[in-house]
């Protein structure tokens, strides 16, 4: 499967979600879990499409440990989102938009990329960016 692929998957999370984000997780060309944003439904600031995409596969596996699994979000995970990334051992990060793309269009962001987090960190997580920016843009518009 290409990326192209599980991005409009995370695209379509989005559209779900309470704002547009949405998160995919794949192991083998699979698709194992999807989630979108559900902070104001939730009353929970931590429940980002991330945060929710990942609780939902460990809870599922019954194991807080994703290595070899990768994410597919539509914006670049934010520094808590990065973190869980880091904790739960994913061994990829591909987004959409970038966090720079966010705050340029607007959107509130706290300015530090997933790349840096990760730099600080005990992992050595891939990252791939700008996988259909533009249509997770256009999700703000």
């Amino acid at each position: 499967m290409i990326p192209e692929y599980f991005m409009r998957l995370a695209l379509a999370q989005a559209k779900e979600g309470d704002t547009p984000y949405g998160a995919v997780i794949v192991k083998d060309n699979e698709v194992v879990a999807v989630a979108h944003n559900t902070v104001s439904r939730d009353n929970d600031p931590s429940a980002h499409a991330e945060i929710n995409v990942i609780r939902s596969l460990t809870a599922k596996l019954k194991n807080h440990f994703l290595e070899g699994y990768s994410i597919y979000t539509t914006c670049e995970p934010c520094p808590m989102c990065a973190t869980a990334c880091v904790w739960s051992g994913l061994s990829e990060i591909v987004y959409g938009a970038s966090i720079q793309d966010l705050i340029s269009i607007n959107q509130s962001q706290i300015n530090l990329s997933c790349e840096e987090v990760i730099a600080k960190s005990f992992r050595n997580i891939k990252v791939t960016k700008g996988i259909l920016k533009n249509e997770c843009l256009e999700l703000f518009k």
